[in-house]
């Protein structure tokens, strides 16, 4: 069971990873900083399982 709640946090970090870039294309600051907030939620529930994630917090600094 752990190891299918980890696959989950993998796949819905990469699709608000990929809704971040698509705000950040279209310019949406809104859209930006709740997929930011998403992803930082995503990695908070992350630590709190032991699950780790790809990446890091860099890549989804400022760039809007």
């Amino acid at each position: 069971m752990a190891g299918e709640f980890g696959v989950e946090l993998r796949e819905q970090l990469a699709s608000a990873r990929r809704a971040l870039e698509q705000a950040r294309t279209d310019g949406d600051e809104d859209g930006v900083e709740a997929y930011r907030g998403r992803i930082a939620a995503l990695r908070r529930i992350a630590d709190q399982h032991g699950i780790e994630l790809p990446g890091g917090a860099a890549e989804e600094g400022p760039r809007v």
